[in-house]
């Protein structure tokens, strides 16, 4: 063995970070991993390298390098018998086989045992660090790859909870009014409190409605169902139309609605029903979260390219610390406010969706106690003809400037 490994935790896998990649170098041939070790390290790698497989091994385990490099013909353990072990020890190491004795069987039986690549000695330096970039360009790929899937698992697994939890908890209640309802005598000194408990019941059921509803919603957009339609959309329309909805909300809740458009129409590209889903979350939230007395203003003008839609109230604020989370799916800002206005936290990851299925994007700005606002930009609608018609005239703008240049 000509090093001794670092140190790192036992069985705790390598991760993407800014630190040089690690290589391992098994070799029998002296002079090849001396030569291997000056290229590498040359390239800015961490090297170590072993005379055979039983210490490479033994470094692999404890280390869990980016990248091994190993000959097939070696004594006491193999090549091929280095592959296997390092792909039980950690399948997500990049591995690439050099040998002396290269044939087209062997090539393949490399790849088959889990080796990326396959490198015929002699070799040049060059071939040497273009093949270790593309493995731990492979490598990058493999942990990101893993990484992403440890994510869906664990929202996967935490889906299950909330659903559950938000499920159980309103049956539970509606099981108990209605127990209550089936033991109380059909009396008329009864029939205030079973109304009362009969409202609950219903209230109840439209809170288990609206969770199903977003649960749906988020589905339909996660498998591009929602957002698949790309069709010409008057926001003026829509945003009235919304406002309308919620006329007898706001004025329940003490809150003025203003819609402030701009003359010309405000055309963006997408489907109709998604975009509404988009500003009834916004505005129904501006109404919501306001305070008594307060006002809810709905703002529209073309930019460019795009149309911007501001939806702002005069509401409790969000916090600063918050503010980073608003658009995580079940994250829910604390308080009054929203033990009041209830909600299943999932109103604003579907609006963060919607807006990425239409090219656009969504921000907030944000003050606690002052209010909110919430800014929307999209595409404006252009049809094939408008299209088509722009890109013409961008060609020909560019080859104007292409003789000015000559």
């Amino acid at each position: 063995m000509d090093e001794s490994p670092h140190g790192e935790m036992p069985g705790v896998p390598r991760r993407l970070d800014p630190h040089p990649p690690r290589i391992v170098v098994i070799d029998d041939d002296y002079a090849m991993r001396l030569s291997c070790r000056q290229i590498l390290a040359k390239s800015g790698y961490q090297v170590e390298t072993f005379e055979d497989g039983a210490h490479g091994l033994d470094s692999i385990l404890t280390t869990k390098p980016d990248l091994v490099v190993v000959d097939l013909k070696m004594p006491g353990i193999s090549g091929m018998e280095v592959i296997s072990r390092v792909k039980e020890i950690d399948p997500l190491i990049v591995i690439v086989v050099i040998t002396g004795y290269p044939t087209i069987g062997s090539a393949v039986d490399a790849i088959k045992s889990g080796a990326f690549d396959f490198l015929p000695k002699p070799f040049t330096p060059d071939e040497l660090r273009l093949v270790a970039k593309r493995a731990l360009e492979r490598r990058r790929l493999l942990l990101e790859s893993s990484r992403l899937e440890f994510e869906r698992e664990f929202l996967k697994r935490r889906f299950v909870t909330f659903v559950s939890h938000q499920l159980k908890t309103p049956l539970v209640a509606i099981h108990q009014y209605l127990e209550v309802l089936e033991r109380m005598e059909d009396a008329p000194d009864t029939a205030t409190k079973r109304r009362e408990w009969h409202q609950r019941c219903l209230k109840r059921t439209d809170g288990l409605l609206a969770i199903i509803d977003d649960w749906l919603t988020l589905s339909e957009i996660e498998t591009s169902d929602l957002a698949r339609r790309r069709v010409s959309v008057n926001l003026g329309e829509i945003l009235s139309g919304i406002l309308d909805v919620y006329e007898e909300l706001a004025a329940e809740s003490d809150v003025e609605l203003t819609l402030d458009l701009a003359e010309d129409p405000l055309l963006v590209r997408g489907d109709p029903n998604c975009v509404s889903v988009l500003f009834d979350n916004l505005i129904v939230n501006a109404i919501k979260y306001n305070r008594a007395g307060g006002d809810v203003r709905v703002s529209g003008e073309r930019v460019g390219g795009e149309v911007i839609v501001a939806v702002s109230d005069t509401g409790v604020g969000i916090p600063e610390k918050y503010r980073t989370f608003l658009f995580d799916e079940f994250f829910r800002v604390g308080g009054d406010a929203a033990r009041k206005t209830g909600g299943t936290g999932l109103g604003l990851p579907i609006c963060k969706r919607i807006v990425s299925e239409l090219g656009g994007k969504i921000e907030v700005e944000s003050e606690e106690g002052v209010g909110s606002t919430f800014k929307v930009w999209l595409p404006v609608y252009r049809d094939d003809a408008g299209l088509q018609a722009e890109e013409e005239a961008a060609a020909r703008s560019s080859d104007i400037g292409v003789g000015a240049s000559k």
